[in-house]
């Protein structure tokens, strides 16, 4: 056990949305925890009634937990999230400097465009005296965003619509991780032309058996470490891949044998490529 986190309140319900908005602050790094899972508790109608039973989390999920997929109103007021993060950012940007001049100075457009995986939102995001406004392109609803969230920290703390709201972040290889009641998202924010480009993008293959090693970048083999027949353990480095002129260990997921080695050092390979494969 880590911890315990105890809220109170005059009812139950009070306590829960206590517990909630504490949970959505609660921040632990460098661990596994379950606070995504306590998060989602708190919006479980069963729990919310107080019908308790020791078979509860069994029945309520029969098949593990999965976060909740955000629709609609939460869907929207993640993107809201995303795209007042994604405006601290890019205002922070223009101050850095030694930017070499442009020709022709780029006007930073308000319309941006969420991405969340495949699915898009569009809106507008406009400066005010009392915070961001943004407006879904969509269906026009507008969110007054209001926050003193800056570049590292780890809670996205203020109020839309002057309901108070904490959604966790974590910056990511060209997205931001955001977790919010019991729900977690993957946001990615775009201009508009960005976004039309990224639609065009192929998906990422995922190799039907997860018993291939497959290239994680388009690269050149450097080196081959292990041998057909060879027991590896996780962790074990597989792999030299070199691209762009650095060189990337590509280590075992698990443990396994090799069974072949699908190519040889010094070839080049395409993303997704297969490497070997184990039994």
């Amino acid at each position: 056990m880590i911890g315990k986190l105890i809220t109170h309140a005059g009812d139950r319900t009070a306590a829960i949305e206590a517990q909630a908005d504490a949970l959505d602050r609660f921040v632990i790094d460098g661990i596994s925890h379950n606070i995504l899972f306590l998060s989602a508790l708190m919006q479980n109608e069963r729990f919310r009634r107080g019908a308790l039973s020791t078979d509860f989390i069994a029945d309520e999920y029969p098949h593990g937990f999965v976060p909740r997929v955000p629709e609609g109103d939460e869907l929207d007021r993640l993107a809201a999230v995303a795209a007042s993060i994604d405006h601290v950012m890019r205002t922070r940007q223009k101050l850095i400097s030694g930017q070499m001049a442009r020709m022709h100075p780029r006007v930073s457009s308000p319309e941006r465009s969420v991405m969340f995986g495949r699915r898009r939102i569009d809106l507008i995001v406009e400066e005010g005296d009392e915070g961001l406004l943004i407006r879904m392109v969509e269906n026009g609803q507008a969110y007054l965003c209001q926050s003193e969230w800056g570049a590292g920290m780890k809670v996205w703390a203020g109020a839309i619509d002057g309901e108070p709201i904490y959604v966790q972040v974590r910056p990511r290889l060209n997205y931001w991780g955001l977790c919010w009641r019991g729900m977690a998202v993957e946001a990615t924010v775009y201009s508009r032309r960005e976004a039309e480009l990224a639609a065009l993008m192929r998906d990422r293959q995922v190799a039907e058996d997860t018993k291939i090693l497959c290239c994680p970048m388009p690269g050149l083999v450097k080196a081959i470490l292990v041998r057909p027949g060879q027991a590896v353990k996780a962790g074990d480095v597989l792999c030299v891949i070199e691209a762009m002129k650095m060189e990337m260990m590509v280590r075992a997921e698990y443990d396994a044998t090799v069974k072949d080695i699908l190519v040889g050092e010094g070839v080049s390979l395409a993303i997704d490529a297969p490497i070997m494969d184990f039994v």
